[in-house]
Order: C-alpha cells, then structure tokens, then sequence
C-alpha cells in the first residue's frame, strides 16, 4: 500500500518566505473571537461545548495550497472546499454524534531537498497558516495541523507552532511515514516513529489545554503498516487531548477494510466509558484519486468499529 505519489510535493521549489508577524490575532485578523474583549469566558469549540470526541465525528480535508496532488484540500479554493466539506460531513451526521468538519492542512511539509538547514522539511508561512483557520472558523470547523518532519523530530515541529496551537479551535496531526532519520532522503522508505514520540505530543498538547482552559484537541497518528509506530499499543491519551489511531491506506473496498480491521483500537461499549478510557480513538482515510471505488459513509460507518474521524485526501 505504499504508493505515495505526495512526493510531487517533495520536489517543489518553494519559495516561501517566514513572515514575521506579532501576535496570533494580529495574523488571524477577523476570523475568530477576540480574546481581549472576552478573556473570562470559558472558550469552546466553534459549534459548541468542549469536547469533541465521542460527543461528535470529525471529517477532514486534507492537504496543502502548493500542489493539488498533495490532497483535496488544495484543489479549490478554500470557501469553496468548505462548502463542499459541510455537505460530506452531513453525511456522516447520525442522530446523537453531528459530525465537526476540519481542514487538515500539511503544516510541515517533507522535503527531496535538503534545505538550507539539512532538514528536508518545510514549513508553511504564518499567513497561510492564518488564511487556512479563517477559512475553517467561517465554516464553524476545525482547523487541523499536519506534521511530516523529514528528518526533523516531531516535538520540534510541534513547538513550532505553538501559537497556533494555543487556539481553541486548532488540533494536530503526526504522519509518521515521511519521518526518517539523518542521512535518508524522505520517501525513499516509508518513515517511522514510536508511542515514546506521540504520547510526549500527546503530554505536550495536554499541558497547553490545561494552561490555557481551552476544549479537548484531537492529536491524529496516520499510518498504513504495523510498524509505522512501534510499540503502538502503548500510545494513549492524556486530559484534554485524544489520539486517533488514523488507517492512511489506499485500495479497494475490502483491502482497506482489511487494514482498519488489523489496525483499528478495540473500544469500550459505552460513550460514558470512552471518556474514562485514555484508548486511541479511531480513523479512516479515503483516497479521492487513488481508492479503487470511493466507499461511501454509509460504507464507512459500516466498518467495526465506525471511524471517530474521517479523512479525504
């Protein structure tokens, strides 16, 4: 299932420039709530409350604006993704779980070049960064931070965007196949990590929502092979942050399902001891152009256990 024609985004030559812009609201300009205006309210998620799993499903758009091969998300513009992520959500809505739409937007970007610091990764610039989350508060969404390091760590990248993290509405992703180690050029092997990695995220973002009072994140692992995070039975949650354990694989119907079958998290039977349970939740990825046969949510809601987050690449 190793495909991964996103290397179209390795070759790129970006020439992004790191704009230097104080203060998150300053960027964000009118997409969201002021804080200083209302700094002693409690802050929630855009459709209200503050827990998003289980309460709700999250669908997602994934992708970056540099390349429409390097998802969905990037193939039109960002009002007009949102409407059409709305209507796949909706078909995702049951009664008693309403599905969240979110862009999960490539905040880290694997690199075949070097760079100028040796790290084949790039990062995308604060204003598109702040375009991206206008665009998701204006349709009531999340706005989700992809990492693919390189040969960076991942707790670097993710301490790199801790302003954006701050933000009640911003979540995280790790995608694990395009980490690899010093002196192996990205996608050239499927990349790596370990439950060591993702529960030190995992804390990471903890800390930041209990500073800052803000509603539960989600922190998404993809992966398509067993050996994508080893020790995967050891990742967990922590207060204010659930791990989705995220099936990134492409095919057909019944080969995909057959991999969310080996890689999916057995659940508890009831909402009330999911919240108690610091268990990965569950995601499922849908390939626009590569899936042979695009399952539909029906399809999808159909798998055993149904996915918590659904993502179309």
């Amino acid at each position: 299932m190793y495909r991964r024609r996103r290397l179209l985004g390795l070759g790129l030559a970006l020439l992004l420039v790191l704009l230097l812009v104080r203060g998150c609201s300053a960027v964000v300009g009118n997409g969201g709530e002021e804080a200083a205006s209302d700094e002693a309210a409690v802050p929630e998620l855009p459709r209200g409350g503050r827990e998003i799993l289980p309460r709700n499903r999250v669908v997602a758009y994934y992708g970056a604006p540099q390349d429409p091969e390097l998802g969905v998300l990037g193939t039109a513009p960002l009002n007009v993704s949102a409407r059409r992520l709305e209507a796949r959500a909706r078909e995702f809505s049951r009664p008693g779980r309403p599905a969240i739409p979110a862009f999960e937007l490539i905040a880290t970007l694997a690199q075949s070049a070097p760079g100028d610091d040796g790290l084949h990764r790039l990062r995308q610039t604060d204003a598109v960064i702040a375009r991206h989350l206008r665009a998701a508060r204006a349709a009531k969404g999340l706005l989700i931070l992809d990492i693919q390091p390189g040969q960076s760590d991942f707790l670097d990248e993710v301490r790199a965007l801790e302003r954006w993290l701050v933000e009640p509405d911003v979540s995280l992703a790790l995608d694990p196949e395009w980490h690899v180690p010093e002196g192996v050029q990205p996608g050239s092997v499927i990349g790596s990590t370990d439950a060591a990695t993702v529960n030190e995220v995992t804390d990471y973002l903890s800390r930041i929502v209990r500073a800052r009072n803000l509603p539960q994140k989600i922190l998404i692992v993809h992966q398509f092979t067993e050996d994508m995070v080893s020790d995967r039975n050891l990742t967990r949650g922590s207060p204010g942050v659930a791990v989705i354990s995220n099936m990134d694989g492409f095919g057909t119907a019944e080969l995909k399902a057959g991999v969310y079958d080996r890689l999916s998290v057995a659940q508890p039977a009831t909402a009330r001891l999911r919240r108690r349970s610091r268990d990965p939740y569950n995601g499922f990825k849908l390939f626009f152009r590569e899936d042979t046969g695009l399952m539909s949510p029906r399809d999808v809601l159909g798998l055993d256990p149904a996915p918590d987050v659904v993502v179309y690449e």
